[in-house]
């Protein structure tokens, strides 16, 4: 996969690094590693930290315990890396209930390492557990809590908190207009699968061009066609929220036997 935000190869190494440490430390084989956060949704500053997320699997026998035990790995955040990753059951457990989250790390155009086949084959299984409404449930959450905490009822606001209530009203209008389809991770893939006025599209990229050449964009008043346009997709979200389905049992199954196979190649 092509990277859409670049890497510096000094970044890659260090991150390299770390992964390999991790896998030695605590005796487990990495699925895949990819990067989250805003170089992965493709508007960085040059300061922007590195968001590493991983899936990872151990060995069969920490499966068979009846102690409980910890299914995530989290490393101190270390100046500009911030890595942390899930056990691939707890991965499949939020897979099959349509986790918004590990489904945007399936879509991540920027990947550190990974089983390709079975990263394909969580990729496939999570393009059939895309439900709507969990993935709207997520989106709308995000967007009204980030435009209400920076955007909503202010005079001046700060311009970057723009990027963070647009890019989850944006997943609205997908998850409308893109009916089955994952919402992509790339901000670009996702202007792309949708028609946006064209005063829109062009703050979008003043804004992105900014952000990529300063760390910070200052402050200005609100601009009355975003907000109107994020509080046109939650409004709709609204009107379209409901209960979320239930897991399909051949869904689940299909997990189970992804998950023993690749517990057993650990």
């Amino acid at each position: 996969m092509a990277d859409e935000s670049p890497i510096s190869p000094t970044a890659r190494q260090t991150i390299e690094r770390k992964l390999t440490e991790i896998e030695t430390a605590e005796s487990v084989r990495i699925i895949f590693a990819i990067e989250s956060g805003s170089r992965a949704w493709g508007f960085p500053s040059p300061d922007s930290d590195y968001d590493v997320r991983f899936v990872y699997v151990r060995k069969p026998d920490w499966y068979l315990s009846i102690d409980p035990r910890r299914d995530v790995i989290e490393l101190p955040i270390d100046g500009d890396f911030d890595v942390n990753g899930w056990d691939l059951r707890k991965a499949l457990q939020l897979l099959i209930k349509s986790n918004p989250v590990l489904l945007e790390w399936l879509s991540s155009p920027i990947v550190y390492r990974a089983d390709h086949d079975a990263m394909r084959r969580l990729k496939e299984l999570g393009h059939r557990t895309a439900y709507f409404k969990p993935s709207l449930f997520h989106y709308l959450h995000l967007c009204t809590s980030q435009y209400g905490r920076f955007i909503r009822d202010k005079e001046k606001v700060q311009l970057k908190k723009y990027f963070y209530c647009l890019r989850p009203a944006l997943a609205l209008m997908w998850l409308r207009t893109n009916a089955g389809r994952s919402v992509p991770m790339s901000l670009n893939e996702l202007r792309a699968g949708l028609e946006l006025p064209k005063d829109l599209s062009a703050f979008f990229d003043v804004l992105l061009e900014r952000k990529r050449v300063t760390k910070e964009l200052g402050t200005g008043p609100r601009n009355a066609a975003l907000d109107d346009f994020i509080e046109h997709e939650m409004e709709l979200a609204r009107e379209n929220a409901g209960t979320p389905p239930p897991v399909q049992p051949s869904i689940l199954d299909e997990a189970n036997a992804l998950f023993r196979e690749l517990v057993g190649a650990a």
